[in-house]
């Protein structure tokens, strides 16, 4: 099951299985159209950084190394599978990154240690803005959807530990069409799943090239950027940027 709805979300975990995923607008502009829905890439709403701090803890010496290289390899496996059509999901691509990076930084990875970070995956927890902006967001009667690359299973597994499963109607991963995004494909899912035109939907990206990917497709697009990435100069830009959730609310309600 690759996109879940709301009900079926809750009778999932009820279930346990869950246990077991420059603005190109002007404001006037932006005010005037009629957004019906927002889809979030996971890592606008699920903060990742106790991933790497414990990849600190394990491996203190050797720390920002390791989840650079980590962080990056994950992103360039996913897009060497679609390139090459040699698709494995994105947990898997995780694992994958993480055994090359122990092994090319020298680093004995015990079985437990794996265990450790990967599972770091399953137990994300939501920033501090997420709940207050998303009960907003719903008050508004937007419907909001994750579209994101982590496997349903993953998605799945930290709604539930953050306690959001209220405010989501569709869990949608890219695992669906065997991609990734920046595929158009991973991006299609989202109208294919909300039935909704790509200009009634917003896409919120944590990644510029998410961003970017997202806006060449025609959502209109706005960049969380929460950790002040720089910009990737590929000769777009999303409708709006800024640091929180806050950026999203002024634009699209």
């Amino acid at each position: 099951m690759s996109h879940i709805n709301r009900r079926q979300f809750i009778k999932l975990a009820a279930g346990g299985i869950a246990a077991s995923s420059f603005s190109s607008l002007s404001t006037a502009q932006a005010n005037s159209v009629d957004y019906k829905a927002i889809v979030f890439d996971a890592f606008p709403i699920f903060d990742p950084r106790p991933i790497f701090k414990l990849v600190k803890t394990l491996f203190p010496e050797k720390s920002d190394q390791f989840s650079l290289m980590w962080r990056t390899r994950i992103f360039e496996y996913t897009w060497l599978r679609v390139s090459a059509n040699q698709y494995k999901n994105f947990w898997e691509c995780i694992s994958d990154a993480l055994l090359f990076t122990s092994t090319q930084l020298n680093i004995k990875l015990s079985a437990e240690q794996h265990q450790q970070l990967m599972h770091a995956f399953l137990n994300l927890k939501p920033y501090p803005d997420v709940l207050s902006s998303l009960k907003v967001m719903k008050s508004k009667g937007l419907k909001l959807a994750f579209l994101s690359n982590m496997t349903p299973h993953m998605l799945i597994t930290n709604i539930k530990h953050s306690g959001l499963e209220a405010y989501f109607d569709y869990v949608i991963s890219t695992d669906e069409a065997k991609t990734f995004k920046p595929d158009p494909r991973a991006y299609q899912l989202g109208i294919d799943t909300l039935g909704y035109k790509k200009e009634e939907i917003v896409f919120t990206a944590f990644a510029s090239w998410d961003a970017i990917g997202a806006k060449w497709f025609g959502y209109p697009t706005v960049w969380v950027n929460r950790l002040n990435f720089t910009s990737e100069t590929l000769g777009e830009n999303p409708d709006r940027i800024g640091s929180n959730l806050d950026t999203l609310l002024k634009f699209a309600t």
